[in-house]
């Protein structure tokens, strides 16, 4: 795939692919005669396992040390599973601070159905009179 199609299979701008390209996050893409990107399926592979963790918000610099560390090979697995781990328990616990936050928002909109209900019932009430 060229670097157009990848963009638009990922949802990616073409700078930010170049960008990850650049500092090292994709490992070196391919390029035809002419220089144009040849994105391989394991360089697409790689493209959406950083998209997956961006999305997620693992910092860049978490994600340059793991590609760092896959690069060199088996005896950083268990390095590399400890980043997994520990950006694991953060974007947890985001999560669980985000589902406190919305909980409280529903229990905020609830009032504001609670009161609006019953002041259309005095309004309705009033009107009866």
């Amino acid at each position: 795939m060229n670097i157009t199609e990848v963009s638009k299979k990922f949802g990616l701008s073409q700078d930010t692919l170049r960008y990850y390209e650049r500092i090292g996050l994709l490992p070196h893409v391919n390029r035809n005669k002419s220089g144009i990107r040849y994105y391989t399926i394991e360089d697409c592979n790689w493209v959406e396992f950083i998209k997956c963790m961006r999305s997620a918000g693992l910092p860049i610099e978490v994600l340059i040390e793991y590609v760092s560390l896959f690069k060199k090979g088996d005896e950083t697995i268990d390095t590399r599973k400890n980043i997994l781990i520990e950006q694991r328990q953060i974007l947890s616990e985001k999560i669980e601070e985000m589902q406190n936050t919305l909980n409280r928002l529903d229990k905020k909109i609830a009032m504001y159905d609670d009161g609006l209900i019953k002041t259309e019932r005095c309004l309705k009430n009033s009107n009866e009179k």
